[in-house]
């Protein structure tokens, strides 16, 4: 039997994270080669700009919970993995935009010259644009389930992406650096620049095994909290990691006086900040009475990860 386990299965005994993420990293890998234009199709330099972020090595943690989610509400990876796809694309894509100069200036992602140090800003610029795009394409050959038809998946993507979730929280972050910020205003910003597109994923899990309103409440609850803890845990590994150990710039949020909840509550309380949302997330998982084992291990791999 394949890792990522198949239809109605319950979970296996002694659930082993690792080898689940290196079976859905290699999965969505493989179908991403698929629906994305090869690095010879012309025009050959875009192509292989989108192509180098997204195959940079990143973790590819928003496909995993969103193939778990499926997993918890009895689906199956092959129905999912389209909607994977299209949160990696999305994420990769911000990612890119990200490093801009006009946005972080940074030099290095997922242990690599970032996108524009290799291809120019403008084939940055593109290559996220067409990411972004790329992902509605995938989203449409999604086969669509009987609580959720493509108007659903289109609308949930879309709300996730836009300028009142992933993009204002880019907004906010950018107009936030060199002021002093509430932990209400931190919040809010993490709330769309981390969380929603986390939240996104779990939730486009639950639609793709045609989940219950009461399932796909209990995903946005643990999507929530656990894209909250993750953005916390990478305010802390900023000040305490090497540029090294992250694969990007470390103290940079530092170095351009960024609101982080290290520099606003200090280390200690912003870990057991991060425990609290482990915990509420861990407590949204309780409808599934044990069937989102792959879910819960992934809650606690983000709490503890170094990197």
């Amino acid at each position: 039997m394949s890792v990522l386990k198949k239809k109605n299965a319950a979970p296996e005994p002694g659930f082993e994270l690792e080898p689940f993420l290196a079976a859905a990293t290699t999965s969505v890998n493989a179908a991403l080669d698929r629906f994305l234009p090869s690095g010879k199709t012309k025009p050959a330099t875009i192509h292989q700009a989108m192509r180098y972020s997204l195959f940079a090595g990143g973790k590819r943690m928003r496909p995993a919970v969103l193939l778990a989610a499926a997993e918890a509400c009895g689906g199956t990876h092959a129905d999912a993995m389209p909607l994977a796809c299209v949160v990696e694309c999305i994420h990769t894509y911000s990612l890119i935009h990200d490093d801009l100069p006009a946005m972080d200036n940074d030099d290095f992602r997922r242990g690599k010259p970032t996108n524009h140090k290799v291809f120019g800003e403008g084939i940055a610029v593109l290559a996220g644009d067409a990411l972004l795009t790329q992902a509605f394409e995938i989203a449409a050959q999604a086969k669509g389930w009987p609580r959720y038809p493509h108007r659903d998946l289109i609308l949930e993507i879309a709300r996730a992406s836009g300028s009142l979730q992933l993009v204002g929280g880019q907004v906010a972050d950018l107009e936030g650096e060199n002021k002093k910020l509430s932990v209400a205003e931190l919040r809010y910003i993490h709330e769309r620049k981390t969380s929603a597109l986390l939240c996104c994923s779990v939730r486009l899990g639950g639609m793709s095994a045609n989940c219950t309103p009461a399932q796909l409440e209990a995903l946005t609850d643990f999507g929530y909290h656990v894209g909250l803890a993750f953005q916390v845990i990478d305010d802390i590994l900023d000040v305490t990691q090497t540029s090294e150990q992250l694969g990007k710039t470390a103290g940079k949020d530092v170095a351009v006086q960024k609101a982080t909840y290290p520099a606003i509550v200090g280390l200690e309380k912003s870990r057991k900040i991060a425990a609290q949302l482990t915990k509420k997330a861990f407590a949204a998982l309780d409808i599934f009475k044990g069937k989102a084992v792959a879910l819960e291990a992934l809650a606690g791999f983000l709490l503890k990860r170094d990197r």
